[in-house]
């Protein structure tokens, strides 16, 4: 049974993989280039984005998630679902507008969460 803290903690650690989507910084210096400190790489940050996102949408409420933040991070994580089925290579497109319109959409999803890169880490 998840307390309260520990879905607070479940949203924080998306909402933070949600932050490196949408820092095209992060993802040169990172995916790119694999510098650190971070050991990331798309792959990861997919398979971790989908790994609970269907469950945590499926019991929003539960974890506190209102109807407009569901909506926003439903959509996102469905035109996410369709550019990470057809993309895999992380140079490849990482300047097109196909990502940056991903990355535009990950910052509508922190914005609607009120989420704080600094604070919530």
């Amino acid at each position: 049974m998840l307390t309260d803290n520990d879905r607070r903690n479940i949203i924080n650690q998306h909402l933070n993989n949600i932050h490196h989507i949408s820092d095209k910084e992060y993802q040169k210096r990172v995916w790119i280039r694999g510098e650190g400190p971070e050991c990331d790489d798309f792959d990861e940050t997919v398979n971790y984005f989908f790994g609970e996102m269907d469950s945590i949408l499926d019991e929003y409420k539960k974890f506190r998630i209102t109807d407009s933040q569901y909506q926003i991070l439903k959509k996102f994580r469905d035109k996410f679902r369709a550019f990470s089925d057809k993309h895999h290579y992380e140079p490849e497109f990482i300047d097109t507008p196909e990502w940056n319109e991903i990355v535009e959409m990950a910052k509508e999803v922190l914005r609607a969460f009120h989420y704080n890169p600094e604070t919530s880490e």
